[in-house]
């Protein structure tokens, strides 16, 4: 009988040593699904240079959309001034979150390199979208359009507005550290060295920090400065409308040409007068839109295609390297065409 009890006693005991493996391995290769709970949504943090200004306010509609499309949580928060460190603020906030993906538009992408390199050693995807950000650590880099070609642009179209290849001209800027613009100015600046030698910068490049009214008095001085001005380029949101504001207040709608990467709901006050001669951007809510349906391919495994077709977004260009996305080419918004368009 002692026999017998101590078989059943060690049949019982080998029986519990490997539950617990058991238990143990399943524990230790749990899938992200698991660990988010079976019911859990996937979470996408989306974070724009700032809140609260018109072009993040349309990205943020898209983004928000897509989510609700998608199936997924959206969590869309920034910093309310263009700061590098308020974002790394936010970042920091959302690692605590446990996340799934963080798509950030970087104000200043070193300062954010330290957080975002955290964030993915904690098992978050990391993306940006708008402006580029250290591209050791994103798997994606998500662009509205081709840098290049935008910044190109401005350029031609600056002096289809003009009239004329010769004369000064000013660069208006939204912040002295954002990547995006820093690359638009350079290829508009290219552009001019190859193309336009009578072209002639009066000045380094205007920071008005994302701010309509500083882009105003900004533009003021810059006319009282240099009163044979022709044209000014502005790659910005908020800026265009300042800039053309002073145009507009002191009548200089036929000596001055200006184009602007701004919404071009915002800018038919300024088309129709022409102190803002033509808005030059994408849709912004498609850009939110896109930034999510990425993420969330992402998050489940999925890496873009070339030539894919995103819904409610349409046909994505991917580069060879296989991280760049380009949403598409960009709009000319006219006092004729501004108007029908909703953002």
């Amino acid at each position: 009988m002692k026999k017998i009890l101590g078989l059943i006693t060690s049949v019982m005991l080998v029986g519990v040593l490997l539950a617990g493996c058991v238990s143990g391995g399943a524990a230790g290769s749990s899938s992200e699904k698991q660990s988010r709970g079976d019911n859990d949504k996937i979470k996408i943090a989306v974070v724009p240079k700032l809140i609260g200004i018109p072009y993040f306010n349309s990205s943020e509609e898209g983004a928000i959309q897509a989510g609700k499309d998608l199936g997924v949580e959206v969590i869309y928060t920034g910093p309310t001034e263009a700061d590098a460190a308020q974002q790394v603020k936010v970042i920091e906030d959302l690692i605590s979150q446990n996340v799934d993906a963080i798509a950030v538009a970087p104000n200043d992408a070193a300062s954010l390199t330290p957080v975002l390199k955290k964030a993915k050693e904690q098992g978050i995807i990391i993306i940006d979208w708008d402006t580029p950000a250290d591209q050791s650590l994103v798997e994606l880099s998500v662009h509205q359009i081709d840098d290049e070609a935008y910044g190109r642009h401005f350029t031609k179209t600056l002096v289809e507005q003009m009239g004329t290849e010769e004369g000064e001209i000013a660069i208006v800027t939204g912040g002295l550290s954002a990547a995006n613009l820093n690359t638009w100015i350079d290829a508009a600046k290219k552009e001019i060295e190859e193309n336009y030698p009578g072209l002639k910068l009066v000045t380094d490049k205007i920071p008005t920090d994302e701010k309509q009214q500083v882009a105003y008095q900004k533009t003021l001085d810059l006319m009282k400065s240099h009163p044979n001005l022709k044209g000014i380029m502005v790659f910005s949101t908020p800026a265009p409308l300042g800039v053309a504001q002073a145009i507009q207040e002191k009548g200089m709608q036929d000596k001055i040409a200006v184009i602007g990467g701004t919404l071009p709901k915002d800018s038919i006050p300024y088309l129709e007068d022409g102190s803002l001669d033509m808005a030059v951007l994408w849709e912004p809510d498609k850009l939110g839109y896109l930034t999510v349906s990425l993420a969330k391919d992402l998050v489940e495994g999925k890496k873009p295609e070339n030539g894919q077709n995103v819904e409610n977004v349409g046909e994505i260009e991917l580069w060879k390297d296989g991280k760049t996305v380009i949403m598409g080419p960009p709009t000319d918004f006219t006092k004729e065409n501004a108007g029908d368009y909703d953002f």
